[in-house]
């Protein structure tokens, strides 16, 4: 066996699959597609489920890929051993019901003996201890000694994920030698020590359970294969992890030029190399797929290998944004393979710096937060809860929470937060396995016999159709009548089905005895659009002839809207950079809803110039073509993708002249002038480096400008101002007028607070040299009650004030102690959270002013009447 670098042993692997009549498909996309049982693709097969089942028919019966993988049991073990990782590429070769064991196990260990010429003598394989055939095969047609062949049990060696296609399997493991065993008598295949290592899964799918312990053969049995790259990899490199393989140690190597320090030296800050290395590879593989950081889902997922990463950056001594640096190196390394991360530098690095500026932050508020907690806790131990929050909210690490305590002699309920922390792996161990559960669960297509409808919707408007399927109650029936709410399956339409962020078209079917009003077109994976309505009158029967006339204003709203969007996006970019990505679109016949990859909000200029460049090119008259070609050639000419989306090889291409060329399956208008005006209504946050326009087109913009003047006009009468062009004068006249109120009241209030103040040191008691004020006002906010302590404790620094004041039904008490009165052990926030009590209410401050709120108002009295008990108290 010779070293061989990762990027070559992929290719290896897929040039000798695809000799073998396999065809190569490129990586699916990390987010599963039309599988809510996976919140990120997690193995080879994981994207190909509906091929193994048959609801979807295959490019081809053979296939091989390298699949990009995540999967995430443990995020919290990364690093602490070099075993865990999150991000892997699991090679594959796949048969969809064409060839079975024989050729299966021949090919795999030609290409291990052959292709890579791993030495035989260090090669074991495992099969199902009941699969005879599978030992027959092995040992009398591959050549394996049987010796060399292990039988295991079901537990080990039989795939199976609730129902579904399942079977025993083979896999094939590499013997590392005895300096890595664990010297045991009994050690062999099997063993937990680190000798012998399984690299490549070899899985025969010919059983078809029902998940009750029934195992009925498949008419066409498949071949599910899996070998982990990275692991492939340092077997050929002679390494003891994934991160000594050299793609890997690239990463790393980059890391530790920027902290200045060496893998290897110092065993804790190893530990950080590894989680950086490991998260920021798995963060590009995911922002390159189309996952955005958020606080749920896959987009928590990515934020919080985001914040770990960035965190252990910091324990390494490295203070200021790198992260999206490293990203580079991670592309640079993988760009051949996985062409689309080059495509999306700009984007996936500007991201992940946004995101890594924001932790910084989120790290500042974390202290913030810990000190508050420190502050208020009575206790000398932090609560569990609150550890656990602080980790699992700002990222805080339990050692890191525990040494800032001990600062000021506290400790921690370790105890607790261990617990919380288990609790959180159960609840996240409890989904997998029930995501894994459904993980072969098929569909039960009502459909499943109806050929794809034909779509004439770009060329024509409306069209004759035949009736081939009609669904009523979620159910196929023959007919209906008026009344009934069903769905219809046409052999072709000019109806377009929901898709792409284009709704359905809406409008009108009929046939000579019926009259159906269609509300909503959507499609299912086998391509039937499906139109779904209400029968207004008559009798629809299968195989009924019907005319598709739809909605046309309807229908060329949503065109202008569409081509309107892909404007809007070539000129964001134009405006704001190469970044702007499409994040998500919502287009319909009343306005355009366009979610982008962004940072900050736009500036009014920006807008302007935005909307500015759209009208432009909708004056210019300019045609918009639609047409199919390879997307090879689509992405020559430049087309854009949306992000995150496969596609097959040939693609439907959008062009507006040089402006703007997309890949896309909506209408669109011929030619940019018959959208008439683009005005943008609004421009606002969706999540974290996500904005949202929401704006309108054609005969929509002219109603929201007519509207607009309505309102101005409205507001003008009210202001007596003769013309809309006076309000702003007029505006800027009434603002300069409140403001002169609000002084003169201002001015009012503090005049009023003096003189209650003077009467209030009337009445003060006098409690071991402090002088302790409580009052009680009516009709009075909460910032006068500010204003008077203030002033109080200004004039009197040996002095504790207890006032509390209600008004339209709420109640507040603030507490003021002056400086004198802090040397003597006196604080307003525990003073204030003790009084409240009193009524029912809860708050804190610092220890010169604090405030609460108060449930109880007829309790007020009795809470200032304790105060005096509460300061003496704490005197003592």
């Amino acid at each position: 066996m010779q070293w061989t670098g990762l990027n070559e042993l992929r290719e290896k692997f897929l040039s000798f699959f695809e000799s073998k009549g396999h065809m190569r498909l490129p990586s699916f996309s990390l987010i599963p597609k039309d599988d809510n049982s996976l919140l990120l693709i997690n193995s080879g097969m994981a994207p190909m489920k509906k091929y193994f089942t048959g609801e979807v028919t295959p490019p081809s019966k053979r296939v091989t890929t390298c699949q990009k993988c995540i999967r995430t049991p443990d995020i919290e073990r990364v690093g602490i051993t070099a075993r865990h990782g999150t991000f892997f590429e699991m090679l594959g070769n796949f048969s969809f019901g064409d060839y079975f064991k024989h050729e299966a196990t021949a090919w795999a260990w030609e290409f291990c003996t052959k292709v890579l010429e791993l030495p035989v003598d260090k090669l074991w394989v495992t099969i199902y201890q009941d699969d005879d055939e599978a030992f027959d095969i092995w040992t009398k047609e591959v050549g394996v000694a049987p010796e060399r062949i292990v039988r295991m049990g079901k537990e080990d060696n039989f795939w199976e994920h609730g129902s579904g296609p399942c079977g025993p399997c083979s896999e094939i493991y590499f013997d590392r030698g005895e300096k890595y065993g664990c010297g045991k008598p009994d050690c062999g295949v099997g063993c937990e020590c680190d000798r012998y290592v399984e690299f490549w899964n070899v899985v025969f799918s010919q059983f078809d359970s029902d998940g009750k312990g029934n195992y009925p053969p498949m008419e066409h049995p498949n071949i599910d294969t899996g070998m982990g790259l990275e692991r492939l990899a340092c077997i050929m490199q002679g390494v003891d992890n994934l991160f000594l393989v050299d793609t890997v140690q690239n990463i790393m190597k980059h890391i530790c030029r920027i902290a200045g320090i060496q893998y290897g030296e110092d065993e804790k800050k190893d530990i950080s190399l590894r989680v950086i290395t490991d998260h920021i590879r798995s963060t590009t593989f995911m922002i390159g797929d189309g996952v955005m950081p958020s606080n749920e889902g896959r987009g928590y997922v990515l934020r919080r290998l985001l914040r770990r990463a960035a965190r252990h950056g910091r324990l390494l001594g490295i203070n200021h944004t790198f992260l999206a640096d490293v990203a580079n190196t991670v592309i640079d390394e993988n760009k051949n393979a996985y062409p689309e991360l080059d495509e999306k530098r700009a984007m996936i690095t500007k991201l992940i710096h946004v995101e890594e500026e924001s932790f910084a932050k989120t790290i500042d508020q974390g202290m913030q937060m810990l000190n508050s907690l420190i502050d208020k806790d009575f206790n000398a131990c932090l609560s569990g809860e609150d550890a656990f929050r602080l980790n699992d909210t700002y990222g805080f690490p339990l050692d890191l929470t525990k040494e800032i305590v001990a600062e000021r002699g506290m400790t921690v309920d370790e105890e607790r937060f261990h617990q919380l922390m288990q609790e959180q792996r159960e609840r996240a161990r409890n989904a997998r396995k029930n995501a894994g559960a459904d993980a072969w669960a098929g569909e039960n297509d009502v459909l499943a016999d109806v050929p794809p409808t034909e779509f004439l919707g770009y060329e024509k408007s409306q069209t004759e159709a035949t009736v081939l399927a009609i669904l009523k109650d979620g159910e196929r029936v023959d007919h209906a009548t008026a009344g009934d709410e069903i769905a219809l399956v046409l052999d072709r339409t000019t109806f377009y089905a929901e898709s792409g962020g284009q709704v359905g078209d809406v409008g009108p079917i009929s046939s000579a005895d019926a009259l159906i009003a269609i509300d909503n077109t959507t499609k299912n994976h086998a391509k039937n659009f499906i139109h779904h309505g209400v029968i207004n009158a008559g009798t629809i029967s299968v195989g009924d002839r019907v005319q598709t006339e739809g909605d046309p204003e309807n229908h060329r709203a949503i065109m202008r809207n569409h081509t309107a969007a892909h404007l809007l996006q070539a000129a964001l970019r134009t405006v704001l950079g190469d970044h702007v990505e499409q994040a998500g679109q919502l287009v319909d016949e009343k306005y355009v809803r366009f979610d982008f990859t962004h940072f900050a909000a736009l500036t009014p200029e920006e807008i302007h110039r935005v909307e500015t460049i759209v009208n432009g090119v909708i004056l210019s008259g300019t045609p918009v073509e639609c047409r199919e070609m390879p997307i090879e050639e689509a992405k020559k000419l430049g087309a854009m993708a949306l992000f995150g989306e496969k596609y097959g090889s040939i693609v439907r291409v959008v062009s507006v002249g040089d402006f703007s060329k997309e890949f896309c399956g909506g209408t669109h208008v011929d030619n940019t002038g018959k959208i008439g005006l683009f005005k943008i209504l609004s421009e606002s946050s969706v999540a974290a480096g996500v904005r949202r326009i929401e704006a309108v087109t054609g005969l929509n913009a002219l109603q929201y400008l007519n509207d607009t003047l309505a309102q101005l006009g409205a507001v003008a009468s009210a202001l007596k101002v003769t013309s809309v062009s006076g309000l702003a004068q007029r505006a800027e006249q009434m603002t300069a007028e409140l403001k002169e109120k609000d002084r003169e009241i201002e001015s009012l209030n503090a005049k009023m607070a003096d003189m209650r103040i003077n009467g209030l040191f009337e009445g003060a008691k006098d409690i071991n040299g402090v002088r302790v004020i409580t009052a009680l006002f009516s009709a009075t906010p909460s910032n006068a009650l500010r204003t008077m302590c203030d002033k109080i404790r200004d004039n009197a620094p040996n002095v504790v004030a207890v006032l509390a004041a209600t008004q339209d039904g709420k109640a507040n008490i603030a507490v003021a102690v002056g400086k004198e009165a802090q040397q003597k052990g006196l604080n307003a926030g525990k003073i204030v959270r003790e009084v409240a009590k009193v009524a029912g209410g809860n708050g804190g401050g610092k220890a010169e002013f604090a405030m609460a709120g108060a449930k109880d108002l007829t309790k007020l009295d009795e809470a200032l009447a304790a105060a005096e008990g509460v300061v003496s108290g704490m005197m003592q």
